[in-house]
């Protein structure tokens, strides 16, 4: 199915704190404090000793008492969230206590601009041969200026300083904030700085037991494609977005969190990292083909991969590897081109699942629904729900009906774009229409039942079949009418798919199918709607269905 759009529409979480505590002197030995040190410089000795690690990057936390006037430096192994350091180190009082009220500890810390106490913590990154330190705050926090100056200016003194020191903004006000400050008082260095240094990076958690499969280039990698199987684990410079469903992905260059790739591991929940230069390790260690374990974890600071025992017997195929998308049959007959307008999600199977919840969006905007602040109500440990938070973020009186509230946010926020939707059923009649392309669906369709290595340059064919014939003029003017009678007075369209393989629960296919924009004249809107159609049967949508 295809939208055509005329407008398009969009819409951050908060963060929960950390924590601290009171220690004795570091005194220099193996033997880590067993809360923190303070008021003392944090050596590097006492950085590692302290440190925790999360996405593959050593840090420790630190809180800045403004009335002691005193640096803590906490133990990330005996303490997960600042506010259980502050409430036993520092005001001796029970972590509960704290706990029980953390809405208004956190505006305390994060929010205030009398605050006591000053949250963040500090990373440790190499850049070639050298190491620096980065600076951060929780993304909520608003400090002034003034007040990151100060903070950043009492870490700078505390830490080994033949160690550069940065402040990495955590949000765009911080990036704003910090332009109006001398980079010599207050040098900077932003995330994609950082990542793009960053020897590890775990883009998707999770274990794996597998055949590794290395591939030196893309060529080497097109070549054995029919060869990979379903419990490989796929190393090479960087994985192709057509990888067809495997155990785990391993990358040796930068990838980035919202590649195609990661997002399908993150849909197939399988482990898939950043390793950069790992590959002639890898076939150093001879692994290449060899059965192992592979493991990426946010508190390593590298992938774990071990060769181990090859099965006795042939694996147990997965349910996934026999059948890669669950799909529901389309309805493809007697359905009109119909308003976005006009759908509900019951329609997926007559316009495709982003449509039908497209729809459904415009249809909750319209007419509310008693499930709009759910999300709020279930218990978030240490607090008993988000309701209270919800309020104040909305400015919404306590004891009004925050529903209606939500509902009023959102109708204010969010807009879905005025759309037709072609159904199932035009899409089925342009292709019935043509002799040559049911031809070459049906060789396509025996290809992938033989596993044939002709499927993708069928799939190409058919593509150019797809894209080169005509429409017939019943379905054109089907089109026209529904366009000018719903879409006047609209310049320029944007044609988008919506296919029932798509928006899943258990899959997504972001980035394979088929975008136009700026769309200006009939004969292009004609010739965008089958490039569209055409992209459902690219070779990596294919590989992927």
């Amino acid at each position: 199915m295809v939208e055509l759009q005329a407008v398009q529409a969009a819409s951050s979480s908060p963060v929960q704190p950390a924590n601290s505590q009171l220690t004795p002197d570091f005194d220099g030995s193996n033997q880590a404090p067993s809360h923190g040190i303070v008021g003392q410089r944090l050596g590097m000795p006492a950085f590692h000793q302290l440190c925790g690690n999360i996405g593959g990057y050593p840090l420790v936390k630190v809180v800045w008492d403004s009335e002691s006037k005193l640096l803590h430096f906490i133990n990330f192994s005996a303490y997960q969230f600042h506010v259980d350091y502050i409430a036993e180190c520092i005001l001796g009082r029970p972590r509960e206590e704290l706990r029980n009220d953390i809405d208004t500890f956190n505006k305390s810390v994060y929010l205030s601009d009398s605050r006591r106490f000053y949250l963040g913590l500090i990373s440790l990154h190499r850049r070639g041969e050298k190491s620096f330190f980065a600076m951060e705050t929780v993304e909520v926090d608003n400090m002034s200026l003034k007040m990151l100056l100060n903070f950043f200016g009492q870490l700078a003194t505390q830490l080994d300083a033949s160690i550069p020191l940065y402040f990495k903004p955590a949000n765009h006000y911080q990036e704003n904030l910090t332009r109006e400050a001398d980079p010599l008082v207050l040098p900077r260095i932003y995330t994609h700085e950082i990542f793009a240094q960053t020897p590890y990076v775990p883009l998707h958690q999770g274990k794996a037991l597998g055949r590794l499969r290395i591939f030196k280039s893309s060529l080497d990698y097109r070549v054995a494609h029919a060869s990979i199987q379903w419990f490989d684990i796929v190393a090479m410079d960087r994985v192709p977005d057509d990888v067809p469903r495997v155990s785990g992905l391993l990358n040796a260059s930068h990838v980035t969190p919202l590649s195609h790739t990661n997002v399908l591991a993150s849909g197939w929940d399988i482990p898939n990292a950043v390793q950069v230069n790992c590959l002639h390790d890898l076939l150093k260690r001879g692994l290449d083909g060899c059965w192992v374990r592979y493991e990426v974890a946010s508190s390593q600071t590298a992938v774990t991969l071990e060769a181990t025992t090859p099965p006795a017997h042939e694996p147990v195929m997965p349910s996934w590897s026999i059948q890669k998308v669950r799909l529901e049959a389309p309805e493809t007959a007697h359905t009109p081109i119909q308003r976005l307008a006009h759908l509900r999600m019951s329609d997926r199977y007559r316009y495709g699942t982003k449509a039908a919840n497209l729809g459904e969006i415009r249809y909750v905007l319209k007419n509310g629904s008693g499930r709009l602040a759910g999300f709020y109500r279930v218990p978030r440990p240490p607090r008993k729900n988000l309701t209270s938070y919800l309020v104040d973020r909305l400015g919404l009186d306590p004891k009004a009906d925050f529903n209606e509230g939500a509902w009023n946010f959102l109708r204010e926020t969010i807009r879905v774009p005025r759309a037709v939707a072609l159904p199932f059923a035009i899409q089925q009649a342009f292709l019935e229409s043509q002799p040559a392309i049911q031809q070459s669906i049906g060789k396509l369709k025996m290809a992938l039942n033989l596993d044939s290595r002709h499927a993708e340059a069928l799939c190409i064919e058919l593509q150019k079949l797809i894209v080169s014939s005509r429409l017939p003029n019943s379905i054109r003017d089907q089109i026209d009418e529904k366009v000018a009678t719903h879409l006047g007075g609209v310049k320029s369209f944007v044609v988008r798919s919506s296919s029932n393989a798509e928006d899943l629960d258990h899959f997504s296919a972001a980035g394979i199918y088929e975008s136009v924009n700026k769309v200006s004249s009939a004969e292009k809107l004609f010739d965008s709607i089958k490039s569209v159609w055409a992209s459902l049967v690219s070779p990596r949508s294919v590989r992927l269905q």
